[in-house]
């Protein structure tokens, strides 16, 4: 036996470590997507992602008005925060609307739909009424309230096509007449269309537009078959081509696409090619806020239907992203309520609103990169424009009620206790949060699900 230099008995060694295997480290990849896959299949996901969402969208966006609209508002004798101090208005009266109707029962929200048509309807009519209409960019689509306030009555239709809608299709699917293409069709197409008329007599085809993705949206909700809805469809589109044929301005901005030179031929593509030029000036993290160039008077509708462009050029890629990204978690998170709901009047409702606002936004962005035509639509929750904002903050406070009002996110929210005044003592040390309360939660909230969800 080999002895060591002393003498003694070498110490044996102890046997190397079999380096981690790969799999080790695929199990904690996998254990930490299905971690992330059960916190995303929580029962409040959607209402934390229709809440946030919106929130930031709207912040977001008032911080974005303040910097576009300075210049033109110094252009106009005006104060610089002239445009910012309307939208912030608008923006707290519309959060006074999301809260209400994230309070109120969906049969409230139903009860409300008749009214809110005619009140539309109504004031439709009155725009095209001499001396009470009031043209702007070309489209008589707007009402003088009083001093430097006007509303704009195409954008509540929005809403009301959405609620009345929804009630007419579930109440006919409550009697089992879905099935039935006549049931189907009218009296919403008739209805949806007589609000079209009212719109485009006005000019404005960019709101006409979302009111057709929403009558779509609501038909391909209420199970339409192919056949009528390409039926219904090709009816539209050769409207659509006829009001685009006869009108010079809409022929233009079609030729505008792919546009790279503010004169292209006879057309003057000015607006679409500076909007381009705001977004390649941009880079990756932009200009810094409020370092625009383009909003010198160089890029029209800043503040409105292209601060899309501006906020590329401040904010970079990074800011048209997390714009991007946002509406997005919005969307898939109305898409979520919609599909896990066994109440065929959230299920309209929540895809009509869904519908809406996904289709406006993707409108807008469209044009401002170039990809479609200049529709004169602003950006949901985010362009300046309170007309815009009011209607479509009460539209995102039904989203929360319907998010709220689901089996499982009733039970979580039940089961929720008040930070305040709350007993130590009650189930555990330290926060008052034991696991055996928390996996109470869960068994109950798994078991009031509805039969959609996971």
């Amino acid at each position: 036996m080999p002895t060591s230099r002393t003498g003694r008995p070498p110490v044996p060694r102890a046997p190397k470590r079999p380096a981690a295997p790969r799999l080790a480290r695929e199990n904690r990849v996998l254990a930490f997507y299905r971690r992330a896959r059960r916190g995303w299949d929580r029962p409040l996901t959607a209402y934390y992602l229709i809440f946030g969402g919106s929130l930031l969208i709207t912040v977001l966006g008032l911080v974005m008005v303040y910097s576009a609209s300075q210049i033109t508002a110094l252009q106009m004798s005006l104060p610089g925060s002239y445009f910012f101090r309307k939208q912030l208005l608008a923006a707290v009266i519309g959060a006074g609307l999301l809260f209400v109707a994230s309070r109120m029962p969906v049969k409230l929200h139903r009860a409300l739909a008749y009214p809110i048509l005619a009140g539309a309807v109504f004031l439709m009519v009155l725009v095209q009424i001499p001396g009470i209409g009031v043209s702007v960019n070309g489209n008589q689509n707007w009402i003088a309230v009083g001093g430097s306030f006007q509303i704009q009555p195409s954008e509540f239709g929005k809403l009301a096509l959405v609620l009345w809608g929804a009630d007419l299709l579930a109440r006919k699917q409550d009697k089992k007449l879905l099935n039935q293409w006549k049931h189907m069709l009218v009296p919403l197409v008739p209805a949806a269309f007589m609000l079209l008329g009212l719109i485009m007599i006005g000019g404005d085809m960019g709101t006409a537009i979302i009111l057709t993705a929403i009558l779509f949206g609501l038909l391909w909700l209420a199970g339409a078959p192919t056949r009528l809805f390409a039926g219904v469809l090709s009816i539209a589109a050769v409207l659509g081509l006829i009001l685009i044929k006869t009108s010079a301005n809409r022929m233009a901005r079609l030729q505008c696409l792919g546009a790279t030179e503010p004169q292209s031929g006879p057309v003057d593509c000015w607006q679409a090619v500076h909007g381009i030029y705001a977004l390649a000036s941009g880079g990756i993290f932009g200009s810094g806020l409020g370092a625009s160039v383009e909003k010198w008077g160089q890029l029209p509708e800043a503040h409105t239907d292209f601060i899309f462009a501006v906020t590329g050029e401040e904010l970079g890629l990074a800011g048209t992203l997390s714009v991007l990204a946002l509406f997005a978690a919005l969307g898939y998170a109305g898409i979520r309520v919609a599909g896990r709901t066994e109440d065929p009047f959230v299920r309209y409702a929540a895809g009509g609103v869904t519908t809406w606002i996904t289709a406006q936004a993707v409108i807008n962005i469209g044009a401002v990169l170039g990809l479609l035509p200049i529709a004169g639509v602003p950006l949901p929750l985010f362009s300046y424009g309170g007309s815009a904002l009011l209607p479509t903050m009460f539209a995102i406070g039904l989203l929360i009620a319907f998010a709220r009002d689901e089996p499982a996110a009733r039970a979580a929210l039940a089961m929720r206790q008040p930070r305040f005044g709350r007993k130590r003592g009650a189930g555990g040390t330290g926060s008052g949060r034991s696991p055996r309360r928390w996996n109470t939660m869960r068994r109950r909230a798994s078991a009031a699900r509805s039969s959609g969800e996971r």
